[in-house]
């Protein structure tokens, strides 16, 4: 679904990727991990086509990203921060969103619109929205075009329990339908129950890429969180 190859990136001195290679299929919900600074950020705009690569490639379903954009409507993304017009309404912001894509063949999938109760708010403008109701709109905008991949970027930040759980139910079911779901998060409890496999950089490289099970094995911890201080201090 989406590979990455010898990819390296660099800002100034600092050397975000270093010589990054991975794949991720389709059916996982993958944790990706690591310390602040480490290259998880700098490795998802890669794949939105945000940053270009100084050097490696992406392919996104066999095809290198730099010869197509049109790929990118197959993936909705999750900011830890969303930014929009803060003068518009909710349904203006949604509106406009539908506007940009122009197409009227995908089902459009409003689950999380009435999960989170957002079609009361519709006529609340962005600046006066808490931090976690613009939460909920990022991501009701993230799934909404039933894209085949989702990178969410710290998705429950700022959520309150029951829109948590709302939306962790809601990664369930669409990973269970066979899509990609790509996952940073440093509430590493939550993601017990959602992931099937671990990505964890450090300073750019990747420390390792393995299935949660095969962790879980390996250090004999059945949490995530246990299971990944133990590695990092062995």
């Amino acid at each position: 679904m989406i590979t990455a190859k010898n990819i390296t990136k660099t800002f100034g001195r600092v050397k975000a990727l270093n010589d990054i290679s991975v794949s991720f299929t389709k059916g996982e919900c993958i944790a990706l991990l690591g310390p602040n600074g480490c290259g998880k950020t700098t490795l998802i705009k890669s794949i939105l086509g945000m940053v270009v690569p100084d050097k490696g490639n992406i392919e996104f379903d066999g095809r290198p990203i730099s010869e197509q954009w049109q790929y990118r409507s197959n993936i909705g993304y999750m900011p830890q921060i969303g930014r929009y017009p803060e003068n518009m309404t909710i349904a203006n912001v949604i509106d406009m969103m539908k506007d940009i894509r122009k197409d009227t063949t995908v089902h459009l999938d409003e689950e999380l619109i009435v999960s989170f109760g957002l079609q009361e708010l519709m006529d609340k403008k962005m600046h006066t929205l808490s931090g976690g109701t613009r939460q909920k709109v990022s991501a009701c905008l993230a799934f909404l075009f039933s894209p085949d991949v989702l990178i969410l970027d710290e998705p429950t930040a700022g959520l309150d329990p029951v829109s948590s759980e709302q939306l962790k139910k809601k990664i369930v079911l669409e990973k269970e339908k066979g899509k990609l779901i790509l996952i940073t998060s440093h509430v590493l409890s939550e993601l017990d129950e959602l992931i099937t496999e671990v990505f964890y950089m450090q300073d750019g490289r990747l420390l390792f890429h393995k299935k949660l099970l095969e962790l879980i094995q390996d250090t004999g911890e059945e949490r995530l969180v246990k299971a990944i201080a133990k590695i990092m201090t062995a």
